[in-house]
């Protein structure tokens, strides 16, 4: 097959002409070609070159008039040219071997066709011809043609020698079957269940990338299912592993907290493209097993499963070297937030928890509806549309009360300097106790949300504390 029609950059042109004058056969290789064959847009352009790749791409970049950077990596035989549109990245085509003991290859020069066997899979271990013998042509040693219409991901060697010499491969296995919708065919499968173990030598900032790229995916369900069934959920993220499983006392069993986990994560892909959303999804019950309890006369119960659940967040942010900054308290609040509203859906909406619920939200709060209710996955109709009913209301509610009382990121209208100057108090307590009372009373809809109204109930608290003026 001859893809020069698909090559209309004019880049393609350039690293054709560079390629004749210097005589060194070049090739684009792996995910550009994939994704040409499979109609997906794609910036990142590797070429593959029988010889010195980075000299090649000096080459390259002498020849090109919108360079927007030029960057060599001698560690790694490569170098970058950034353009207005496209990155390109250059190799030497290469060999190589693996030590047990590391994912880090032993790198030899070789030709194209071992550069090609040393690829993941099949559909990205093809390349297309950039010489002037050949330019265009598709070379597709291991049918990754065939694979990507059949949508199967599978290895061009045997699966346990390609996992076992890079383990982070089953990563990216699981990670293309969520993104692409493919299924992993059923010896490499196999052999990811096999191997897991060895992702203990992947260093968890490379897990993470992955593990994002699933989060990122538009049905992350697919990927997540397979960590879970080939064995790596439980090594990189045990306590959404531990959701997993029924339990059955006196016939009461409580629902698959794992598959209802990860249905929630669809749904919350299905509303907002924000991944740090869908991890709020995905983390939002793990405190349930430490919480489950069976009670005779009320069944399976999970008290403060919300509050363990937030606890457990930074820990597990830390091990996976995920950002411990304002993303994972965003994900620790959603988490403690997560049944409030579901809470307040089952009853009559009052002002008061409303308000509460906006204070103790704050910005989150748009966020917080949504995983609320992406969480409702029950396949009784009448209740997924009572429970939407009532959220409607609650929104609505939500609406209202933050245009009139405003109570969305809270500050007190009466400052601690004035509770001091009032009262010629120095710091004590009962500073601290009147903001309260100030707080609750707004909160409660018993002084509006202003700084003459909550001033004066500052006065009369302060007399039945026993402050003068």
């Amino acid at each position: 097959m001859n893809l020069k029609h698909k090559l209309h950059h004019p880049v393609f042109k350039v690293l054709n002409e560079a390629a004749n004058e210097s005589g060194t056969k070049t090739f684009v290789v792996g995910g550009f070609v994939r994704d040409i064959l499979l109609q997906r847009p794609n910036k990142d352009i590797d070429i593959v070159v029988e010889g010195n790749g980075i000299e090649f791409a000096r080459k390259v970049a002498n020849k090109l008039e919108n360079v927007r950077g030029f960057s060599v990596f001698k560690n790694f035989g490569t170098a970058m040219i950034k353009l207005d549109d496209y990155e390109l990245e250059f190799v030497g085509a290469r060999k190589e071997s693996y030590r047990a003991e590391s994912r880090k290859p032993i790198v030899e020069n070789g030709t194209i066709a071992e550069d090609q066997e040393r690829r993941d899979f099949t559909i990205n271990a093809m390349s297309i011809s950039l010489n002037n013998v050949d330019f265009g042509e598709l070379i597709d040693p291991f049918e990754g043609q065939k694979d990507l219409d059949n949508g199967i991901l599978k290895t061009p060697l045997h699966s346990d020698q390609t996992y076992s010499d890079d383990p982070l491969r089953m990563m990216r296995a699981i990670r293309f079957a969520s993104q692409l919708h493919f299924k992993i065919e059923d010896q490499s499968f196999n052999s990811i269940v096999k191997n897991q173990e060895r992702l203990s030598i992947v260093s968890a900032e490379r897990i993470n990338i992955e593990l994002n790229k699933i989060m990122e995916s538009p049905q992350p369900s697919i990927g997540l299912e397979l960590l879970y069934l080939t064995g790596i959920m439980e090594q990189i993220l045990p306590e959404v592993h531990a959701l997993q499983g029924v339990d059955e006392i006196d016939g009461q069993t409580h629902k698959d907290n794992f598959y209802h986990t990860i249905e929630v994560v669809d749904n919350t892909a299905e509303t907002s493209t924000n991944v740090w959303l869908r991890w709020a999804a995905l983390l939002h019950d793990i405190g349930k097993p430490p919480t489950k309890r069976f009670d005779q006369e009320i069944g399976w119960t999970f008290h403060s499963h919300e509050m363990r659940g937030a606890k457990m967040v930074p820990a597990i942010f830390k091990r996976l070297k995920l950002p411990m900054n304002d993303k994972m308290k965003y994900v620790k609040e959603l988490v403690y937030l997560s049944s409030r509203p579901a809470a307040l859906s089952k009853d009559i909406v009052s002002d008061s928890a409303v308000r509460r619920l906006l204070h103790d939200a704050g910005d989150y709060i748009d966020d917080l509806m949504l995983l609320v209710e992406a969480d409702i996955t029950s396949k009784n109709k009448e209740r997924v549309k009572r429970y939407k009913d009532n959220f409607k209301e609650v929104r609505k509610k939500l609406k209202e009360i933050e245009e009139k009382d405003q109570v969305r990121n809270f500050q007190p209208p009466v400052s601690g300097e004035e509770i001091m100057s009032t009262f010629s108090l120095k710091p004590c307590k009962a500073i601290g106790d009147l903001k309260s009372a100030i707080k609750e009373a707004i909160l409660e809809g018993e002084i509006p949300n202003e700084r003459e109204a909550a001033f004066n109930f500052m006065l009369k608290k302060g007399e039945e504390l026993g402050l003068k003026q």
